[in-house]
């Protein structure tokens, strides 16, 4: 099944190789993954990056979920934790900003909470809620499965200088200026309250 859209086609290697790129590395064919294509390709295409992964790290892009979509963005564009180019931040939203570096160009790329309903339409002869979404994501027109919008990035948030300041309470080092400094005092998130864990 192809895509049916009025956005522009897809450059030289098709949606099923997209497709095969991102289960490959997420391990799996979901849903998620053909959202993550979906987004991946329009907000590429939306900061002028026609092939994402020779951007290096000219393309930076901001996650607002952990689930399978984000696996797919990220085996697209070769963004990576490790490489300060994809940013996780925990919104449980099914959304991504993406960002060329060069240009300071930036579109954030939301799912529309529609299309999970739409899906059902989509596809009425699916055997299931997921096989139909899974081919919705993928026949729907862009503009029924996504919002793109484009946005500027705060300060601060595209800065790659390595500050490293002592947290006040535990010591460790907090990297990045992700310190929360309260009546005067530098602390890393966890003593300052966010923290995930608890000694044993």
């Amino acid at each position: 099944m192809s895509i049916i859209a009025t956005e522009p086609a897809l450059s030289e290697r098709d949606f099923d190789d997209l497709l095969g790129e991102a289960v490959g590395f997420h391990g799996h064919l979901c849903p998620g993954q053909v959202l993550g294509v979906r987004m991946a390709v329009a907000g590429c295409r939306e900061v002028g990056l026609d092939q994402p992964r020779r951007a290096g790290k000219g393309l930076v892009v901001f996650v607002e979920i952990d689930r399978c979509a984000t696996d797919a963005i990220q085996a697209l564009t070769g963004v990576s934790l490790g490489k300060r180019t994809l940013k996780h931040l925990d919104y449980g939203k099914a959304a991504a900003t993406f960002v060329n570096v060069g240009t300071g160009r930036a579109v954030r790329v939301a799912a529309r909470d529609s299309a999970r309903e739409a899906a059902g339409r989509w596809m009425a002869g699916a055997p299931d809620a997921r096989v139909a979404q899974q081919q919705a994501y993928r026949a729907m027109p862009e503009v029924e499965l996504l919002e793109v919008t484009p946005v500027r990035i705060e300060p601060g948030w595209l800065d790659r200088r390595r500050v490293r300041v002592p947290c006040a309470a535990c010591g460790e080092g907090i990297n990045y200026g992700r310190e929360v400094v309260h009546d005067g005092r530098a602390l890393c998130r966890a003593c300052a309250g966010e923290r995930y864990y608890r000694l044993a």
